[in-house]
């Protein structure tokens, strides 16, 4: 399973956002990584940089890589809508993602091993791909003896802000949770400018 592995706060500093979270290493330093760190006078950046760095950031918010990023943005392009709008709802509607956002894990690289360790099933049935796509409806759980794991118990009674969303629907009790619908684009919290991505991909 392919997957970005490098460092995280470095990443997060390059792009000026904590996309993997909150992490004290951020706050310390906010600034660009480098040599030179804050001293070093930057250029302005040409369009095709900012939107080369959108569509990075994007990647590295959800965890995916190029090619799998590329199709998803191609799949998008051919559905109805606002293609920036469906290629954010598609991200989010991965499996891992939304295992991420039902606070059955901390982070999404922690959902993507959930996933691909068997630990998680939809409609009752365990699935191990992290980018599979959930459609309105589709129950999202963990297998019967992988609720007894000391990391599923910790994530899923906790008071996680970040199971407050309004097309999520979780029930602790079953430590389960239903994909309602597609979240609107002003439902996703990512700070990402999907219209730089989509004439990146349109040049």
């Amino acid at each position: 399973m392919a997957r970005y592995t490098g460092p995280k706060t470095k990443k997060a500093r390059s792009f000026g956002e904590a996309i993997y979270g909150p992490s004290s290493a951020f706050e310390k330093k906010k600034y660009p990584p480098g040599q030179h760190g804050l001293a070093k006078k930057r250029k302005q950046k040409s369009d095709y940089a900012l939107q080369l760095m959108e569509k990075q950031k994007a990647k590295y918010t959800y965890g995916v890589l190029e090619r799998q990023f590329r199709n998803t943005f191609e799949k998008a392009s051919r559905k109805g809508g606002v293609t920036g709008e469906v290629l954010l709802q598609m991200l989010e509607a991965r499996l891992d993602n939304t295992v991420f956002r039902l606070g059955l894990a901390r982070t999404r690289r922690q959902a993507r091993q959930l996933v691909a360790h068997r630990h998680v099933t939809v409609n009752g049935h365990i699935v191990n791909i992290p980018s599979y796509q959930l459609k309105p409806g589709d129950v999202i759980g963990v297998r019967g003896k992988s609720k007894e794991l000391d990391v599923v118990k910790e994530n899923a009674h906790s008071k996680s802000e970040v199971r407050k969303h309004s097309w999520l629907e979780y029930n602790p009790d079953k430590i389960e949770g239903v994909f309602l619908s597609f979240p609107s684009r002003d439902q996703i919290p990512e700070k990402i400018n999907e219209q730089l991505i989509v004439e990146l991909y349109s040049k």
